[in-house]
């Protein structure tokens, strides 16, 4: 996690917690229009349900992220995350790849939690710049989300481990 050096000035900070907020809104509303692609693709049952659920959680993370940009007095704008452009356009590849392929699921588990790993990386500095930075009315809203997004992880390495990984072992 990014930490302050003493002698780095407050609205250097300042301006890396703004842009990693619109870096993380841009990917939270990317991911948003992902999910459902994910879910309608997952041939198991649970994998789908496990992508809606996370989709109705990221509408949440989106809500949040809104009010943290009206904490700071700032318009809720995303910037372009090539990081996370490219983790999705992963993912596409194993849609395409793999669709009708007993391994889709495994590999749709592994794309998400891809996004996962990043989205987890971005709020834990986040919630150590707001730290820094004083904002006690953004960090419950930053951690909440933190929270969601390593249960999410969690989840997702079981489905990994109780069958999409297993069913990935089959012939296509």
């Amino acid at each position: 996690m990014a930490t302050k050096r003493s002698s780095e000035p407050a609205n250097g900070l300042e301006s890396l917690f703004v842009d990693g907020l619109k870096d993380i809104y841009y990917a939270e509303k990317k991911i948003l229009k992902t999910l459902p692609k994910m879910a309608k693709a997952a041939s198991a049952e649970e994998v789908g349900a496990a992508f809606e659920k996370h989709r109705v959680e990221t509408e949440g993370h989106v809500d949040r992220l809104e009010k943290v940009f009206e904490i700071l007095g700032k318009p809720a704008r995303g910037k372009t995350c090539p990081a996370i452009d490219g983790i999705i356009e992963e993912g596409s590849e194993i849609l395409e790849e793999y669709k009708d392929e007993p391994a889709l699921d495994a590999g749709l588990v592994a794309a998400a939690q891809a996004v996962e790993h990043y989205e987890i990386a971005r709020y834990g500095t986040l919630i150590a710049w707001a730290e820094q930075l004083g904002l006690k009315d953004a960090l419950p809203l930053l951690r909440d989300t933190l929270k969601e997004e390593s249960a999410t992880d969690e989840a997702l390495t079981k489905l990994g481990e109780s069958g999409a990984n297993e069913r990935a072992l089959q012939a296509a």
